[in-house]
């Protein structure tokens, strides 16, 4: 299918359609890095040049050898105490207290499909679609094995990398960094793409030239973070949306992470992702093994567009499971910007019907529900429907909502507990925190151990007690704080913690997502907090961003779109003037902007103008029309928001026969000038026809010149151009 192995030469190729990435073990059993690009054939070890470089040193195998050194050629899985001095892979320290690891090549294989990492997520194809080569390497000294782990998915021009880590030694080991991917570049001018921002303003693009020195990414905050995300691209310096070469790393984990970017004396380029070593010591004992997640790498040659078509469709069809995977996610109200936390089974129902009048499929019940929840001081972890508050149980509300044709949606947040609460007063010590020390508080409240079983497992069984008491179909999945104060008295080393804690994330996850398969979940962490490819495996769709500003949410969700599929953003339409900024919008402006997610609304529909409730009804309807194109057709930025002075976005279907095209003007000035919109990915050649005017446009035309937006008096004009192929 897509990997070749040269047994004589010790040569590994995988080919996707599009790239090919090569690798050698030389003479000295050193895994080296060859070439990663444009599709291509023969061996590229004739791109390794060897010549004595001064204080860079050489590996005793290579006896008077001064041209052999670590600290200038490409590598696989670059190790600390080999001798070289760039960004490594791993740093594992010994029995002994000595830091380094020098791994050699041993054997490798081809399996059939996609390897699978045990307790994380990964991508995920059957055989016809994937193929896995393990490499296995040594330490001779002390017998620590790593098995690189490739996935190949020919078809889609993506490949992944992972790596276990085995101490088959007879002592103790502590991994002290541990990477799932290493690009090293022996030439190049390149820059690199990061997405930065805090909370309520995610994942704004930083594109910047590769220097000399490191540039790095990451968090510590136990989380992926509103930070940074843990994606990153490296781009050639003249790479546009549509042409020139490109690079991806994205990393399928939802924890502490590092992206590294180092140009080296020599001006080789190595690109690094994996989990972040700060906080980070992971005890290995003999014949344990340790996961490294993994890593999604893809080459585009078309340009930045078709490298975020790439990895939309990896996500989309091979990450996100289960039954709404490939389903159109029903249109929902949140009670959460209606009513904060002052609700009660009357108000809800209110809500509820006003709804259904307008075309909504679904009502939530946001924070407030439970335990002694009149605020965001006390009740976290006491996961019992607060009847009182209610007015009526959980099962007889949940009839009344279904009853009025709505699916029924509440809101969790699992990993978080008050003091304020009866589970804190009997298991205190369930909460990460310093013994002797107080802890540290975010929105009044801590985080329980997640890497602990038995803390899970309460979990799991307190929250399976409220599903089962009705027809719950979607859950949202909150966090709403960073890990802090990570000591966990279930520990024997607290360097774990942390990516204890992930693993045991997962684990209830998994359980909740097999017990409750037909249930949407949704992941949440103040918003786009922990918007990553690991929750995507668990949850399909991620609130985009507590922020649902439209002017905003155009900056976000195009950062977003670089690396995520519009199927798993959560978008929605909300009040007047805007929440978290105070902006008004007009509705259409809300709606359109809103069209480039899953689709819903966070307001009361009792304060909305007749005309509203009308415009509210026809955008649903647009909705469901457009949505199989949204969700899955391929996805086009026609506008850079950050400097241009309209957002704009298209989607067209993998036939090109029908296109959207989506617009918000973001700056309006006197004796205005005209923008034009450039379509992409039409069938050149062929006519299409505008489903509102009627008018038919040739498609070469459209992409050369672009079509005219409207010139219109008012802040904020939004537009919608629905194209069909004629003939």
């Amino acid at each position: 299918m897509g990997i070749l192995i040269d047994e004589k030469n010790k040569i590994f190729t995988l080919h996707t359609k599009n790239s090919t990435y090569q690798m050698k073990a030389d003479e000295y059993g050193f895994l080296l890095h060859l070439y990663y690009g444009r599709r291509t054939e023969g061996c590229m070890d004739y791109l390794l040049h060897f010549a004595d470089r001064g204080f860079s040193g050489n590996p005793y195998d290579a006896g008077a050898d001064r041209t052999y050194s670590m600290d200038v050629l490409p590598q696989e899985l670059p190790c600390q105490g080999t001798g070289d001095y760039r960004s490594p892979a791993v740093i594992i320290k010994n029995a002994d207290g000595s830091y380094g690891c020098d791994f050699r090549y041993r054997s490798a294989r081809i399996l059939e499909g996609k390897y699978g990492i045990p307790g994380f997520p990964a991508v995920y194809a059957d055989k016809k679609e994937a193929e896995t080569l393990e490499i296995e390497l040594e330490d001779p000294v002390s017998h620590v094995k790593a098995t690189l782990l490739y996935g190949v998915l020919p078809e889609l021009d993506i490949i992944t990398r992972s790596a276990r880590i085995h101490n088959g030694g007879s002592d103790k080991i502590s991994l002290e960094k541990a990477q799932a991917a290493c690009l090293d570049w022996v030439g190049g001018d390149f820059d690199i793409m990061f997405f930065y921002g805090r909370h309520a303003m995610e994942r704004y693009v930083q594109r910047t030239p590769v220097s000399h020195g490191a540039q790095t990414i990451g968090s510590r905050r136990g989380t992926s973070s509103h930070q940074y995300n843990p994606m990153m691209m490296i781009a050639d310096r003249n790479a546009t949306e549509d042409f020139g070469s490109c690079y991806a790393m994205t990393f399928v984990y939802s924890g502490n992470f590092k992206g590294e970017v180092e140009k080296d004396q020599f001006n080789q380029t190595r690109a690094l992702m994996g989990l972040a070593d700060e906080l980070f010591s992971y005890p290995l004992q003999p014949e344990e093994d340790f996961y490294v997640p993994e890593t999604i790498l893809s080459y585009s040659r078309a340009g930045l567009a078709k490298l975020s078509q790439n990895l939309h469709s990896c996500i989309r069809a091979h990450l996100c499971r289960g039954k709404y995977r490939d389903s159109i996610r029903p249109v929902l109200l949140n009670s959460w910007e209606a009513s904060y936390f002052d609700f009660d089974s009357e108000s809800l129902c209110a809500l509820a019907r006003q709804a259904a009048d307008l075309g909504i499929e679904m009502l939530v019940m946001d924070d407030g529900w439970f335990g002694k929840r009149d605020d965001d001081n006390s009740g976290l972890g006491d996961w019992h429907v607060n009847e009182e508050k209610l007015g009526e149980s959980l099962s007889s509300l949940i009839e009344k909502i279904n009853g009025m044709g709505l699916k029924f949606g509440i809101w969790f947040e699992p990993e978080a507990v008050n003091e304020d609460s009866d589970l804190y007063r009997e298991h205190p010590d369930w909460a990460l925190s310093i013994p002797g020390r107080n802890p540290v508080r975010a929105r009044n409240q801590l985080l329980l151990d997640f890497s602990r079983p038995e803390v899970v497992d309460w979990i799991f069984e307190n929250l399976c007690q409220v599903l089962d008491q009705g027809n719950i179909e979607y859950i949202k999945w909150d966090l709403n704080r960073s890990l802090s104060d990570c000591y966990s008295c279930g520990a024997d080393d607290q360097g774990r913690v942390q990516y204890d804690y992930v693993r045991g994330l997962y684990d209830l996850l998994e359980r909740l997502v097999q017990k409750y398969p037909d249930i949407l979940f949704e992941g949440c962490s103040g918003g786009g907090g922990r918007f990553d490819a690991g929750m995507l495996y668990y949850t399909p769709q991620i609130w985009c961003s507590d922020n649902t500003d439209a002017v905003d949410r155009v900056d976000i969700q195009y950062g977003t779109s670089f690396g995520y599929p519009v199927s798993t953003v959560g978008s929605h339409v909300s009040a007047v003037p805007n929440h978290q900024t105070g902006r008004t919008t007009p509705f259409a402006a809300r709606g359109i902007t809103a069209m480039a997610g899953t689709f819903g609304y966070e307001l009361d529909p009792n304060k909305l103008t007749d005309d509203e409730k009308q415009q509210m009804r026809q955008q649903i309807a647009d909705y469901k029309k457009y949505a199989p194109l949204i969700q899955n057709g391929l996805y086009y930025r026609l506008t850079d928001p950050s400097t241009q002075e309209v957002g704009a976005w298209e989607f067209v279907s993998e036939d090109a026969s029908a296109v959207l095209v989506s617009a918000l003007m973001l700056k309006v000035h006197g004796n205005m000038t005209v923008n034009y919109l450039r379509l992409k990915g039409l069938e050149e050649g062929c006519m299409y026809r505008e489903e509102k005017s009627g008018k038919v446009y040739a498609a070469d035309a459209l992409m050369e010149s672009g079509i005219p937006l409207p010139v219109e008096f008012g802040e904020y004009q939004a537009y919608q151009m629905y194209f069909v192929k004629e003939g």
